[in-house]
């Protein structure tokens, strides 16, 4: 049940996606910021967490849990370090991939040719 719950969950991210692309004059951009934002707001008031606990690795794919990790990890420290601490948490839990983006789109960039 677990495999259908992440499936579903992501679908309906992505559908959701769709919805406003087509719908909207918004750009690709403008969508991935408004989820970024929803999942750091979801993860305010631990809605997200229980989205992970339904949803499993459906929940910790799509790009509103990029959002839920950096409000994560800066209340976290800040409980720990004070106003400091949010600054701090705030990389902990997305270093890793904030560091493969940017190591991958560097070894991609000499593999493939922008246009224009």
């Amino acid at each position: 049940m677990i495999y259908i719950n992440a499936f579903l969950f992501s679908g309906l991210i992505c559908l959701l996606g769709e919805i406003i692309l087509d719908n909207t004059k918004l750009t690709p951009g403008h969508i991935t910021t408004i989820f970024v934002i929803t999942g750091s707001f979801l993860d305010i008031f631990n809605i997200y967490d229980y989205f992970v606990k339904i949803a499993g690795g459906g929940a910790l794919v799509p790009i509103t849990s990029f959002g839920h990790l950096l409000i994560h990890g800066a209340l976290d420290k800040a409980c720990d370090l004070g106003f400091m601490g949010l600054m701090m948490g705030m990389f902990d839990l997305t270093s890793t991939g904030i560091v493969a983006a940017i190591i991958f789109s560097f070894f991609l960039s000499f593999l493939f040719k922008p246009q224009n």
